[in-house]
């Protein structure tokens, strides 16, 4: 698929999605929104793509719905498909990304403010730049969060944090959000595209079926109690032993991670 607004390079089974709009800090406009949905879709029903990396042109992972937009300054772009009779919901972008089924990993370069925080909080996990910043300002927009931020963000940091963060619109810096807890990892803003591919490359590596449930259990146990996660992993497991390969090709398998152990630490 071909769209300016978001470019997509593919890799050895990795798909690296770059929002294209760096003059207005990669703000979500409704073009913007819809390229992101189409996107995933395709990706979603892309044979070849495996992991996705998810990250932003310019200075900006994304600042957030296009306020301009929003107060009627501008009207919405012409470039927003003749395929749609109607305006990109609020859900539409969440969904895409949680229903593609495969990993997305945020390559947070930039700002990521508002809705654009809550789309890094969308990814399996995070890499942040020391350019990073996160904040969250739906308290002085005068907006409750519609996309999962009140609700995933206290997961992840704790909910005395996210109510600092979501109460005060406080900007929060790449290493305290290392610290924190919500970004793996924080690298050099020239290091982030190459450690993002690195570790995608890893994943790939894997076993897909297997990666693919166990990536499913945790998903689902994330949003249950301890117990009910525990019989989600309990179900998932028999039945992936009871489809497991024959004992000659999960052989094979341990032989070559053996031996990928061995060249890396060579």
């Amino acid at each position: 698929m071909d769209n300016d607004l978001v470019l997509i390079e593919k890799n050895q089974g990795v798909a690296t999605v770059t929002m294209n709009r760096p003059d207005a800090l990669n703000a979500l406009s409704v073009a913007l929104r819809q390229a992101i949905v189409e996107t995933f879709h395709h990706l979603r029903d892309d044979a070849e793509t495996e992991v996705i990396i998810l990250t932003g042109a310019g200075r900006a992972f994304t600042v957030g719905l296009d306020l301009k937009e929003l107060g009627g300054e501008v009207v919405p772009s012409q470039e927003v498909s003749p395929n749609r009779n109607d305006a990109i919901t609020d859900t539409d972008v969440g969904k895409a990304v949680a229903q593609v089924g495969k990993p997305v990993i945020g390559a947070v370069n930039g700002f990521a403010i508002t809705g654009g925080f809550e789309i890094a909080l969308m990814c399996d996990f995070i890499i942040a730049s020391t350019n990073a910043r996160f904040a969250d300002t739906h308290a002085r927009v005068g907006v409750v969060p519609g996309w999962g931020l009140s609700q995933r963000l206290p997961r992840l940091i704790g909910i005395n944090r996210a109510k600092e963060l979501s109460l005060t619109g406080n900007f929060l810096d790449a290493e305290t959000a290392r610290d924190w807890g919500l970004v793996n990892r924080v690298v050099s803003d020239e290091a982030l595209l190459p450690t993002c591919q690195q570790l995608a490359m890893d994943i790939t590596s894997t076993e897909p079926v297997t990666r693919g449930e166990i990536r499913r259990v945790m998903d689902e146990g994330w949003h249950a109690t301890l117990a009910e996660g525990m019989d989600i992993e309990k179900t998932a497991n028999r039945a992936h032993d009871k489809s497991q390969r024959p004992a000659e090709q999960v052989a094979e398998r341990r032989q070559q991670i053996q031996d990928r152990g061995r060249s890396q630490s060579d």
